[in-house]
């Protein structure tokens, strides 16, 4: 979000942890802050029309709401947590596009960027739920690219490998283990992501649409 407002956008900053009012408060003239749970229909349809309120209109969707959830093989995972990873991670992203598709379509176009991960196209040991919706959302991706492209609206996804977020805090093994398996040798910078999605926003990106782009520090070369 921050690179969004540093170049100038109008954001919003939509979540349920609660840090998006932080980030409202910092930046009163970019930001709008709303809690969102992206797996009730409802309160994505309340954040679209927060936004279209706010700024009359959405040129940029960011789907980057994900949870790695428990660890556990197949045979031995709990039905309501598999139900839990694929509601964030796959059914968000479907409430989000679907809420805020109609607004792309009115105004003539805009750009959709799913956040995916190198589990999209590889297995993480110990999960069973987080590399399928994933891989799901992948699939997503390319789907609504090839429904929308007439209508200029691009989507695409960035599937970042093990980065510095939060969502490392859940990790069965430690960090420095994490950092052992990529090539690079360490452990990848939001910084290093962001860039990414502020091309894919943008329109230097005008002729790319239904495309992966793996960051991963080397992770998925074998």
């Amino acid at each position: 979000m921050l690179r969004f407002v540093r170049e100038g956008a109008k954001v919003v900053a939509a979540g349920r942890s609660g840090k998006q009012f932080e980030l409202a408060k910092a930046f009163p003239d970019s930001v709008v802050a709303v809690k969102c749970e992206v797996s009730d229909p409802e309160a994505v349809d309340a954040m679209i029309k927060t936004c279209q309120e706010q700024f009359g209109r959405l040129d940029v969707i960011v789907n980057n709401a994900g949870i790695t959830g428990k660890v556990g093989r197949i045979h031995e995972y709990d039905i309501d947590e598999w139900d839990r990873v694929m509601d964030t991670n796959v059914k968000g992203a479907f409430l989000v596009m679907r809420a805020g598709i109609p607004l792309m379509l009115k105004q003539g176009g805009g750009s959709i960027i799913n956040v995916g991960s190198v589990a999209s196209f590889i297995t993480a040991p110990g999960s069973a739920a987080y590399p399928p919706s994933k891989g799901a959302l992948l699939m997503l991706t390319k789907q609504a690219a090839s429904q929308y492209f007439k209508d200029n609206i691009r989507v695409n996804i960035v599937c970042p490998g093990c980065v510095k977020t939060p969502i490392l805090d859940g990790a069965p093994v430690g960090l420095d283990v994490l950092a052992s398996t990529i090539p690079i040798g360490r452990l990848g910078e939001p910084s290093e992501i962001s860039p990414f999605i502020a091309y894919l926003a943008s329109d230097e990106s005008s002729f790319t649409t239904g495309a992966s782009f793996v960051i991963d520090g080397g992770q998925t070369i074998v």
